[in-house]
């Protein structure tokens, strides 16, 4: 399922337009998306939780030529599902 979708089954099932599905879903994933850029976890209970992982520095090899690299420290988002939505998967 793609967004217009996911914004068409909010829409049938909330009964809104299709234009106003679209743009709560749009807040919605801009406040998750600027809640985790601030460094903030997103808990949505029984679905999962956003968080920030911090990657430390490591050495990778270049595929191309066989040579060591450094791969520098980054930042990463990481998705933990919830129990509910492991129930819902594995049924």
């Amino acid at each position: 399922m793609r967004k217009p979708e996911l914004a068409s089954a909010i829409a049938e099932r909330a009964d809104l337009s299709k234009d106003k599905a679209s743009q709560v879903l749009n807040v919605i994933l801009d406040e998750i998306t600027g809640s985790v850029a601030k460094g903030q976890d997103v808990s949505l209970i029984g679905f999962g939780s956003f968080t920030v992982r911090e990657r430390a520095a490591r050495t990778g090899k270049n595929p191309q030529t066989g040579q060591p690299l450094t791969i520098p420290a980054s930042k990463t988002v990481a998705f933990k599902p919830g129990k509910a939505l492991k129930d819902a998967v594995t049924k």
